[in-house]
């Protein structure tokens, strides 16, 4: 920051005041802004000033600048990340209190000009409602444009006083919801906090599937704001480790892959519609689908290495399953499993989802779409398009080509590299080599023919004997705790 005295730059003092901090945190906005306008701390009037001058100049300019105080907000949300705009602010405060303030603000000569406030603000209440936002040329409320482009959006980004018709729910538990619109497609939400996945999303994804198969054309997996999912339950999982019951954990895993499976092999086409973190398990669920509909803002990885553990719901077998069909029979699959081993051992999550595709996350033939508010209208149509096509699910993977034991030496020898460089520790070597030996298929030769249910096999034994590992729970408590990965 510029000290003023010393005419230079020194480091800032980003402490706030506590009387001011114990303000910011009150959740009635109302009481908030009350307070804020009381206090005489500079900061608390620095932070009043700062907001009244923003609802003066906002009103002042309304009418010149959009057609409703929507556009205004909208502009301030979307382009400076804020989570409400300047109209929606001011009004959850307490539209004609705040704007008694600023009003006697301007007349005590505290506002930034003199300029008084438009004859329409004291004459309303606020200028968002359910039936419009308030436009100062036609002095009403007016509704959300009917354009075709914006019926593409099911759940538009909601404006302050706005709510949409949730749909007709099919069925719903602990984890999840499964509803529909009476078009054919089914729509499957969950519930759980950043969408993780717990048992009970795992039991009514299944039973969305079943639902699908008998009533539906198609099923889309979609979240009503990010993320997709963060993955597993690791809170859960810790504790069933942690209390002994390594059978009720082993079974969690085997329910989780079965899950994977049963939206593989959906009888009706499966789309992913994917926005934001799409980890671990939620990475998992998109490649078992029959379609990805990814915004382009996604960031998918299988993070699993970092809490010590392996992707285990079908991934690594998913990714062995890729690789062996780009490959072709007798081919070299090594080459293929090279490209993407990096980036499970590594933990690596994509910068975006076209980003996902170049690190084999996502396929050639998913779809990347730029509007996030229509995410949901293409993941629908993708699902109908397959159905309309004579979708049928892909026949079980019987005949997987596997690098064998030659690519788990040849992945050993690059790994053994990077300890002794010091890129990885040694528990990132156990994990990176688990990693390696279940897409390689196990300790068989060469070029052999395995199947899904093998890979599946060997999947969940790596993932259960590290679980069950000092370091992995280790690593899973920090993450839970900090959010960030341990090394150790």
């Amino acid at each position: 920051m510029l000290d003023l005295a010393a005419q230079d730059y020194r480091v800032a003092d980003r402490d706030a005041a506590p009387e001011v901090v114990e303000i910011l945190k009150l959740k009635n906005p109302a009481e908030k802004f009350a307070k804020l306008r009381e206090s005489q701390h500079p900061q608390a009037q620095f932070l009043w000033a700062c907001f009244r001058d923003l609802f003066h100049y906002s009103a002042y300019h309304l009418a010149d600048i959009a057609d409703t105080a929507r556009d205004v907000d909208f502009a301030i949300r979307w382009g400076y990340g804020w989570a409400q705009g300047p109209f929606e602010t001011w009004q959850t405060a307490g539209w004609n209190q705040v704007a008694a303030w600023i009003a006697e603000d301007i007349a005590a000569g505290r506002a930034m000009r003199d300029a008084a406030l438009p004859a329409w603000v004291t004459q309303r209440d606020g200028v968002h409602a359910a039936e419009g936002s308030y436009s100062p040329a036609k002095n009403a409320l007016l509704p959300r444009s009917s354009l075709p482009v914006y019926r593409r959006q099911r759940f538009p980004d909601p404006m302050l006083g706005e709510r949409f018709a949730p749909g007709e729910t099919v069925f719903e538990n602990d984890g999840l919801r499964m509803w529909h619109d009476g078009d054919g497609i089914a729509v499957v939400s969950f519930k759980t906090k950043m969408h993780t996945v717990s048992d009970a999303v795992l039991d009514g994804l299944q039973e969305a599937v079943a639902r699908a198969e008998r009533d539906f054309a198609g099923l889309v997996i979609w979240q009503p704001k990010e993320p997709f999912s963060a993955g597993a339950d690791l809170a859960g999982a810790l504790g069933a480790l942690q209390a002994g019951k390594l059978d009720l954990f082993e079974a969690m895993v085997a329910n989780f892959q079965a899950t994977s499976q049963r939206l593989k092999y959906s009888l009706v086409p499966v789309v992913a519609a994917v926005r934001g973190l799409a980890l671990g398990g939620g990475c998992e669920f998109q490649m078992h689908s029959a379609r990805t509909v990814a915004h382009l803002e996604s960031y998918i990885g299988l993070v699993e290495a970092g809490v010590g553990l392996l992707p285990a719901s079908g991934g690594l077998k998913e990714l062995a399953v890729r690789a062996s069909a780009a490959t072709g029979p007798g081919g070299d699959v090594f080459a293929e499993l090279k490209k993407i081993f990096e980036t499970v051992a590594m933990a690596k999550v994509s910068t975006s989802a076209l980003n996902a595709k170049e690190l084999g996350l996502l396929r050639g033939n998913d779809k990347v779409a730029f509007h996030a508010h229509e995410l949901l209208y293409i993941a629908k149509a993708e699902a109908r398009a397959l159905a309309e096509g004579g979708y049928r699910p892909p026949l079980p993977a019987r005949r997987i080509q596997v690098a064998g034991d030659v690519g788990i030496a040849t992945f050993k020898m690059l790994l053994v590299n990077m300890l002794e460089g010091r890129f990885i520790s040694e528990y990132d070597y156990e994990i990176a080599e688990r990693i390696a030996t279940v897409l390689c298929g196990g300790e068989v030769e060469r070029g052999a023919l395995v199947d899904e249910d093998w890979l599946i096999k060997l999947e969940r034994k790596h993932f259960v004997e590290l679980a069950q590992q000092d370091k992995t729970q280790a690593r899973i408590a920090h993450m839970l705790k900090t959010g960030k990965p341990l090394r150790n």
